[in-house]
């Protein structure tokens, strides 16, 4: 599937990308990057921060600040990249530039997906990524395998605000979910288990048309993102559950260009990249309390799940990080390392577990 359509979209990308070099002569001290993500601006608030601030900031300072000059070729909502193609065409060179979830590469960054498999985390996306920031710190072999093995250097860290249940038709009690289809992007899939519930893997741009057809009668998703993608409309019923904000969006930039530029460019291009994780966290909480307010003013149908029931939730997973934090390790990655750190690290940040994973 995404093998056979990939080397054509390389061809196709390397033929623009020749043909705009061509077309335009580069002056020794001026740079064209390109840089992409499969998810579009405004529905995906971190792909909006990539243009509005990343683009912008770098081009600014690096202007007012160097002797150089850098234009930006932004490609975003799958128009070179695909959501699960990103981090290879990074990779290839292709584009210098990506923004993407980790959770669309479950086997090439399983153990960078670790915020989905101990749900009911921290509820605010500024909290959960710094809680991911002290882990990526304490733990530099995250950082470190995105160069060595896909030769792209971590530029910041983004996150998806806390996750909810949107469905077709309204429920009352956990059992209602038996037998319901569910989409979702994968690593959070197995949170369905309690419920009973089918689920189904599939992606953000999918979904609308997928619940309008009956692929599926749901998805586990953000208010910002139901609300920007306009699920509400197939699945009118948005039930607050909690399972957390999640850290699991990258920037990243392809080592050998990053290399290739002067060293004020790099300087700046690492600081800025620092910046839009800095900002993104409060950036996500005012775009869930805005996504909460839409859906409703949309006409979505907006109950908050009892205390008991998220706690009886959370303890029907509390093996779930252990199991994946063995199947970590049994692909020679830190897993046990990656996710008592984050347990400590929301821990220092305030949150209170609703269930307390062991992990060891």
């Amino acid at each position: 599937m995404r093998i056979s359509s990939f080397p054509g979209k390389i061809l196709g990308v390397a033929t623009i990308v020749a043909s705009i070099c061509a077309g335009s002569a580069v002056s020794a001290d001026s740079f064209t990057l390109r840089i992409a993500s499969g998810h579009p601006k405004g529905p995906a608030p971190y792909v909006t921060a990539m243009s509005e601030f990343f683009v912008k900031e770098v081009k600014r300072r690096v202007a007012e600040e160097t002797s150089h000059k850098v234009e930006f070729i932004e490609a975003y909502g799958g128009s070179i990249a695909g959501v699960a193609e990103t981090l290879e065409l990074v990779q290839s060179g292709v584009i210098d530039f990506g923004g993407y979830c980790v959770c669309f590469e479950p086997a090439k960054l399983f153990l960078h997906n670790f915020p989905y498999y101990e749900p009911f985390g921290p509820q605010s996306s500024t909290d959960a990524i710094k809680a991911a920031r002290m882990v990526y710190d304490e733990v530099p072999w995250l950082s470190e395998v995105m160069e060595k093995d896909y030769g792209q250097k971590l530029l910041g860290l983004g996150a998806w605000d806390n996750y909810h249940l949107g469905t077709k038709m309204e429920w009352n009690k956990v059992e209602d979910l038996k037998g319901v289809k569910i989409g979702g992007a994968g690593p959070n899939l197995p949170w369905l288990e309690y419920a009973g519930a089918i689920p189904v893997q599939s992606t953000l741009p999918e979904g609308y048309m997928a619940m309008k057809t009956g692929v599926y009668d749901g998805w586990l998703m953000t208010p910002a993102g139901y609300n920007g993608f306009k699920y509400y409309e197939p699945s009118p019923y948005y039930t607050l559950i909690g399972f957390g904000a999640m850290p699991v969006v990258a920037l990243t930039v392809n080592v050998a260009k990053l290399n290739s530029l002067p060293e004020d460019v790099q300087k700046i291009i690492i600081e800025v990249g620092r910046a839009w994780e800095d900002q993104n966290g409060a950036m996500m909480d005012q775009s869930q309390a805005k996504g909460l307010a839409a859906l409703e003013e949309n006409g979505a149908f907006i109950k908050k799940l009892p205390e008991e029931t998220r706690k009886a939730w959370a303890e029907s997973l509390a093996a779930f990080p252990a199991k994946e934090a063995k199947e970590a390790e049994s692909r020679s990655m830190p897993g046990i390392e990656v996710m008592n750190a984050y347990i400590k690290a929301s821990e220092k940040l305030g949150h209170t577990w609703l269930v307390q994973y062991k992990v060891d």
